[in-house]
């Protein structure tokens, strides 16, 4: 009896929907999973509390609120935080940012020893530090981006010293990772992990960060040090140049308008990529569920799922603490 091909190697023998029936063979044959072991939830410490009634992952807490709230996201399954500090006060050079008794190495003195289990990153950069609101020195109406260097490595070595587990640049000036890891070597933190923010895009999507971090520029813009968000191939040589420097971890940020870049990363290099899931990104989602336009909890775990599937190893979210419980 002779068999017509299209039977056996298409429909109708072949029928995609099988696997789809039910929620269980959905489940069976899922590509890609979410596993709240690779995300970081974003945490903002500052001199008091101030919670964000609209979008409450962006509130920030003083540190004794801070413990309170870590406590519970641990409670919940949350493995690891990302701190960003909020000084009482700032000064040209970002002072605050590197200070032993700065915000953040206050919280990290709180949070470390009650903490043991839980992954401590921080956030190196000098904008939420500096009264101009820019990532680096100002000189002359411009960034100084050699003046800049000692600051961050600075920073690091002090968070580190405080119990940072990992700290993560973000500042997107030239040659701050090789300034930072030459530093932590040097003070004895030759086993602390860097996560570069190695394309971080100069982006439309950080408003609502910038307003809980109180680090929007006082002047101008961030296009001339962060990535123009049009390029992809200047993006794959920043992730070069910082694992040449000694980054051990590389950031794309924001995630969703870049998961090509993500996938470029991932393709290209044997290392843990990691995305940030912005605020801007959380904010549209909140925003339109308040309106009733669509749901939150599906479509941020859709926009995670993107995120893991374009390459991300590791997502730092602002749904962290709730897909906690989702999962």
């Amino acid at each position: 009896m002779r068999v017509d091909a299209q039977q056996t190697t298409g429909f109708p023998a072949v029928r995609l929907r099988r696997l789809r029936r039910t929620g269980a063979l959905r489940d069976l044959v899922r590509e890609t999973r979410l596993d709240l072991s690779d995300f970081v939830y974003p945490l903002f410490v500052g001199p008091d509390t101030r919670p964000n009634p609209d979008l409450s992952a962006l509130g920030r807490f003083a540190v004794d609120d801070l413990v309170g709230e870590v406590e519970e996201c641990v409670r919940l399954g949350v493995s690891a935080v990302i701190l960003f500090g909020i000084p009482e006060e700032k000064d040209d050079e970002g002072s605050g940012a590197y200070a032993d008794d700065g915000i953040v190495q206050r919280a990290l003195r709180a949070l470390r020893p009650r903490f043991p289990e839980l992954l401590l990153l921080t956030d190196v950069c000098l904008c939420e530090y500096t009264s101009h609101g820019h990532c680096g020195v100002v000189a002359n109406g411009e960034i100084d981006n050699d003046a800049t260097l000692p600051l961050l490595a600075r920073a690091a070595v002090s968070h580190v010293e405080a119990g940072a587990d990992a700290v993560c640049p973000s500042d997107m000036m030239d040659g701050r990772i090789g300034a930072v890891r030459a530093a932590l070597d040097g003070a004895g933190f030759d086993g602390t992990p860097i996560v570069a923010y190695s394309a971080k895009y100069a982006s439309a999507f950080y408003g609502p960060f910038r307003e809980a971090a109180e680090s929007a520029p006082a002047f101008g813009d961030r296009r001339s040090y962060q990535l123009d968000p049009a390029n992809v191939r200047e993006a794959v040589r920043e992730v070069e140049l910082d694992l040449a420097e000694g980054a051990d971890v590389v950031m794309i940020k924001p995630a969703l308008p870049n998961l090509d870049v993500i996938r470029a990363a991932r393709d290209r290099f044997q290392v843990p990529v990691a995305a940030y899931n912005v605020s801007g990104e959380y904010a549209m989602v909140k925003a339109a569920a308040a309106r009733g336009w669509l749901d939150e909890r599906q479509a941020a775990i859709e926009s995670l799922v993107a995120i893991k599937r374009a390459g991300a190893d590791i997502v730092i979210s602002y749904w962290a603490k709730g897909l906690a419980s989702w999962l």
